[in-house]
């Protein structure tokens, strides 16, 4: 069977991509070895929302009294949080067979392997073989866990993130090997249903070491604050599984101090590692640069008529990175004329509680540039719907070329602070200077105001601090 574009991977970028290119006129077909929507929808963005979401309303309820409300104790019930999640993915991953459907995309169940004179052969759940070719190939295989050589995921005691999200018991202790986004969530979530968690970074920074310094400080103070257990600055030198508890080894980068914490379970959280094996780069000579797929601005590899989009590629892991970089190649397959995405102005998002969220350059990166700042901040405590609505943690924080008051970076902490960044992605991809978002006016109450408020502060305007 031929096609136009064959895509080798169903996640949030290759679905997209076939969408797209099926709106562009092309016969597509799209290969998938489990289930529609990669682990983003099944595995990662969509089903870890729904649990975090179970924790926050379960902290509600804790607080319901703080709203003038009173209600009996609840009780976490976790394998109702865990079934809800699971039914939210399912939904989502059926949406995405309905889209498919809705825009003539092939679908193609099975394992495919690049082989040369572009094309596939896919291999079924039967062990049947079956041949595809295509103009174009685009790889959007994703990611996995991260493996830690003194760390092997086993499932059961240690664990990676798709065991995370179903477990069949409620650990009573936890170890939360790295602070990116993936194990601070987790950490959240564990800690607020009753789970004692120990969260264990390597970098110096701790929480979020990606993050504005200023982000870092406050999670980390806000974790503490709800008893966790924040080790920064330690690696995890091993895991005795040989009992019925496991055994963490943790060794302090800073003054070699050793410590061992108990726990049921310990959960590896150091990121996504390509999922790039067995899919026949090495027979096509495909190019790579530090163990993935190397791609120009557009997302051609060295080989003619292969494309590569996602965690398969050094850009940032993110699913919202993967799904513009399939539109971007596609269109410019198509004949049209696409701008290559401009990496600096990508969106970061956690969704711990409270939320995290940046775009653009940290102070310590702006500063390090060469720039002159002017740097403003704003607390939530000071923004009176942030008060009426019992989110005072957190504050939003703004940075700014001095001289022509270019908008290098912003960062913000706080409640639904993923739903305000936006604005400022908007901002800086449209060149706004901060006296122009100063100007615009915020509506009130909001919590957005935070943001005009903070730009009020870098330029020495700030009225309600």
């Amino acid at each position: 069977m031929n096609f136009d574009i064959i895509i080798l991977g169903s996640g949030p970028g290759g679905y997209v991509a076939a969408i797209r290119a099926s709106q562009l006129g092309m016969k597509v077909a799209v290969i998938e070895k489990e289930s529609l929507g990669g682990v983003c929808l099944n595995w990662g963005c969509i089903p870890t929302k729904a649990l975090l979401k179970s924790a926050q309303v379960f902290n509600y309820i804790n607080h319901a009294s703080d709203y003038g409300i009173t209600v009996a104790k609840p009780t976490a019930e976790f394998n109702n949080i865990i079934s809800r999640s699971r039914g939210v993915a399912d939904g989502m991953s059926k949406g995405v067979n309905f889209l498919m459907k809705k825009n003539k995309v092939t679908v193609i169940e099975g394992y495919g392997r690049l082989v040369r004179g572009k094309k596939i052969v896919v291999t079924d759940k039967e062990g049947k073989k079956a041949e595809y070719s295509a103009e174009h190939i685009i790889i959007a295989t994703g990611g996995r866990a991260k493996e830690l050589p003194n760390l092997k995921i086993d499932g059961k005691k240690i664990i990676g993130y798709r065991e995370a999200m179903t477990l069949p018991v409620q650990p009573k202790k936890m170890v939360v090997v790295g602070a990116g986004a993936i194990g601070v969530e987790f950490a959240y979530f564990y800690n607020s249903i009753g789970t004692s968690v120990t969260v264990v970074e390597f970098l110096e920074q701790g929480i979020l070491p990606r993050e504005d310094a200023d982000i870092s400080k406050e999670l980390a103070k806000i974790y503490k604050k709800a008893g966790m257990n924040i080790l920064a600055n330690s690696a995890v030198e091993n895991v005795d599984i040989s009992g019925d508890q496991c055994k963490v080894t943790i060794k302090s980068r800073k003054d070699n101090s050793v410590q061992v914490i108990e726990c049921d379970v310990v959960l590896s959280a150091a990121g996504v590692t390509p999922n790039i094996e067995d899919i026949g780069l090495e027979v096509l000579g495909i190019e790579m640069d530090r163990g993935m797929i190397k791609t120009d601005a557009f997302y051609r590899t060295n080989v003619p008529g292969i494309y590569a989009i996602g965690d398969v590629i050094p850009t940032p892991a993110l699913a919202h990175v993967a799904s513009a970089e399939g539109i971007t190649c596609v269109e410019k397959i198509a004949g049209h004329h696409p701008e290559p995405i401009d990496y600096s102005n990508i969106p970061s998002c956690t969704y711990c509680w409270p939320e995290v969220s940046s775009v653009g350059m940290t102070e310590t990166q702006a500063k390090e540039a060469g720039y002159e700042l002017k740097v403003g901040k704003f607390p939530f405590s000071a923004s009176g719907k942030a008060s009426a609505s019992g989110a005072k943690e957190g504050f939003v924080k703004v940075i700014f070329d001095a001289k022509y008051g270019e908008l290098l970076g912003a960062h913000m902490i706080g409640a639904n602070v993923t739903e305000m960044i936006a604005e400022l992605v908007l901002a800086k991809k449209l060149e706004s200077t901060g006296q122009e978002i100063l100007k615009a006016i915020h509506p009130h109450p909001t919590m957005s105001e935070a943001v005009m408020e903070a730009t009020a502060a870098a330029y020495d305007e700030v009225i309600h601090l």
